[in-house]
Order: C-alpha cells, then structure tokens, then sequence
C-alpha cells in the first residue's frame, strides 16, 4: 500500500491509500477520487515530507519485530483457510455475501490485488520474512 498526501481544485488536504502509484492514477482518471470536504473531483497529490528514520529508539529490537510478524502470519496461517491461487476469486464471494464469511490466504497476482482494492474487497498480505528470500 501506498499513502500519497492529496488536495482539490479548491485546496482542501486529505490524504488517501492505493495499492500503487498506477491504482491511485487509474482511480484519479475514473473519478473515483473524491475531495471528503467539497466532493470535487479534481484531485491532484501534494507536496509530502519524506519519511525519514530518526534516532529516536522504538524500544524494539529488529529480533523484536520479525519475531512479532511472525506470530501474525503463523495466526493466520492456523486460524484461516488456504485458498491458494483462489485467493481472489474466493474474497470476491465472501465481500459479495456469495460465500461462509471466515477467515482466508492464499495467493493474487498484482492485477487480482489491485481489482480487489479498485473493488473495495478489503485484504491484506501477510507479513514477509527474512527466511522467504531464502
């Protein structure tokens, strides 16, 4: 996901999430972009500070983190049903009341993942980790 700083043709700020930079633009071209203040639909991106990392300390360790992203992903992978390359066919009868809602992962292409979120099915990945790149 990707978190772009937004304004209106009559300046009013908000900022909106996308799946990427060619969903933001895609929902832009469309119309589906709307102003929460004035409803315009002339919406361009702001200028936006870039997130840099301080010196400031967490608390958390690195070890910490990973180890926490960890216990999410194996919840899930325990708690939910496998749909494998399904995934998103699968989302789509449970947003649309077609199937059980429950718990599910599996596998979507970028296409699916943008078609999903274009659509409103909410969704999100699991945690990636160290051991994947292996």
């Amino acid at each position: 996901m990707i978190r772009y700083a937004l304004k209106c043709d009559k300046d009013h700020g908000f900022e909106g999430w996308f799946a990427n930079s060619t969903a933001y633009d895609d929902q832009v071209a469309r119309g589906l972009v709307t102003c929460p203040h004035c409803s315009s639909v002339k919406i361009s991106k702001a200028p936006m500070a870039p997130g840099i990392a301080g010196t400031k300390k967490s608390g958390k360790s690195k070890s910490e983190i990973v180890d926490a992203l960890r216990h999410v992903r194996e919840h899930v992978m325990e708690n939910a049903d496998n749909v494998g390359d399904q995934f998103a066919s699968e989302a789509r009868k449970i947003h649309h009341e077609e199937a059980e809602p429950r718990g599910i992962y599996g596998k979507a292409t970028p296409e699916e993942a943008d078609a999903l979120s274009d659509e409103g099915v909410e969704f999100h990945p699991l945690p990636t980790l160290p051991e994947d790149h292996n």
